[in-house]
């Protein structure tokens, strides 16, 4: 097929060309990865400014993705892209295979480091999804840091650069300048533009930005850092979202609110913490889906009042297809036990050729965690309704897994349903991802109303 780029892609060509680091904040579905092969194709074959690539991905990205898109363009086939995956043998053996691009999966930038120390070979590196590397932390960040004076250019891709607040751009920034705009240190970065938000004694959980820091910060990255949508882009079919509600029966209801009382009034809201709300609120949204693990990871079953809705909403798409993103584990068993005898084509969604399968055609229900299919996937052929039959808190994985639907060369209305509890917990959700604001602050908010409820109605 022959590439012929928009407007806004031949800009960013441009500037992967002739800028030695560049974030391109891109939304989902703007062509992302043809924008960095095209501008890598260009740099090594005609302009020899680079020798060996680097590309780091989340695994399911790593495993095809950047091999499918290469594949699709006249002007790309020839690259030879070198996925950098499976055992540490067959790692060292791709490293030493001749080509022009490597890709590896986050997880093993680490190790990738400590292999090399000081041999660092790629002298330019695409960190695609740079949200990842939000963690100033994090042993891959601090991984990176240290063989960053041996990469020439840099290039992060991601359409949420910054998906619970401001204060994630730092680490990704200083990938790219070294602190040059937005500090030398995370805390420096802290005290001029954030104030301490949900806190404790003794620790700080989240920061809020002070009056004018999001356009002050704004204007730092400016000029390293490109930022588009994808609606003033492209002319992508609407998206609709359903919001199903699952009523449950009395028997249920009671059985939800009685466990639901009793965590809650296990701990008082004043020595909430992050990990306590974290562990609460995953509960509670086990108990919306129908079963909850106990303390010896044995699954409870509690109701089925959301599978059988969710029976009746795949009955009432009349054999269309539908992409559903479950939550735990127990969660996955029991679709697919229900839709064992429905006579559909049911599918995980696992390998490659499960994608190449669903774009096909040929597969009526595919199933996804949204953390492995939350990022570079290009689903949109399979089909055009997309079923959350379990919400979490995340709005950067919700936004990243709706759009494997929801994006250039879909076709279709994209219908997003979502299977929302009356009284529960997902509700919360649901406010929280509409709202689009901090996750953690919508979570420990969220919290602390249904524990002054469990004790008003003790």
């Amino acid at each position: 097929m022959e590439f012929v780029p928009h407007a806004y892609q031949a800009y960013c060509i441009d500037r992967v060309i002739n800028d030695n680091a560049v974030g391109l904040y891109l939304e989902m579905g703007l062509g992302k990865t043809a924008i960095v092969l095209t501008a890598i194709n260009d740099l090594k074959y005609y302009r020899f400014g680079v020798c060996r690539v680097l590309v780091i991905a989340p695994k399911k990205v790593a495993e095809a993705t950047w091999n499918k898109e290469a594949y699709k363009w006249d002007h790309l086939k020839h690259l030879r892209i070198v996925p950098v995956l499976g055992s540490q043998q067959k790692r060292i053996k791709a490293l030493n295979t001749p080509g022009d691009i490597w890709v590896i999966n986050r997880e093993n930038v680490q190790w990738l480091v400590d292999y090399y120390r000081n041999a660092w070979p790629f002298d330019m590196l695409v960190i695609d999804e740079s949200s990842s590397f939000k963690n100033h932390q994090a042993k891959r960040f601090k991984a990176l840091t240290w063989v960053r004076p041996h990469i020439k250019r840099i290039v992060e891709l991601t359409g949420t650069p910054a998906p619970n607040g401001l204060i994630d751009l730092w680490a990704q920034v200083y990938l790219l300048d070294g602190g040059q705009r937005l500090g030398k240190t995370i805390g420096g970065f802290r005290q001029r533009y954030f104030d301490p938000d949900q806190r404790n004694a003794q620790q700080v959980f989240s920061y809020a930005p002070k009056p004018g820091a999001d356009s002050i910060i704004q204007n730092l990255i400016g000029d390293i850092c490109v930022s588009m949508k994808a609606e003033d882009y492209l002319q992508l079919p609407d998206c609709t979202t359903v919001d199903v509600p699952v009523t449950l029966e009395p028997k249920a209801a009671a059985a939800y609110k009685k466990l639901e009382r009793e965590m809650l009034l296990e701990v008082d809201e004043n020595t909430i913490d992050a990990g306590t709300a974290a562990v609460l609120t995953n509960k509670l949204l086990q108990l919306c889906n129908g079963a909850v693990y106990d303390e010896n990871h044995n699954v409870i079953h509690i109701h089925d009042s959301k599978i059988e809705a969710f029976l009746e909403l795949i009955e009432s798409l009349n054999g269309k297809p539908a992409m559903v993103f479950y939550s735990f584990r127990h969660d996955l068993i029991r679709i697919k036990k229900v839709l064992e005898k429905s006579g559909l084509k049911v599918k995980q969604l696992e390998t490659p050729q499960d994608e190449t399968d669903w774009n096909n055609g040929e597969i009526d229900i595919l199933l996804a965690h949204p953390a492995s299919a939350a990022y570079g996937l290009n689903l949109q052929q399979g089909g055009n309704h997309v079923i959350w039959f379990g919400l979490n808190w995340s709005l950067e994985l919700y936004q990243q897994a709706n759009k494997r639907l929801h994006r250039q060369g879909q076709t279709e209305k994209v219908i997003i349903h979502r299977l929302v509890v009356d009284g529960g917990v997902d509700e919360d959700v649901v406010v929280a991802l509409e709202d689009k604001g901090a996750t953690q602050d919508r979570l420990m908010e969220s919290l602390k109303a249904r524990i002054q409820k469990a004790k008003t109605n003790k």
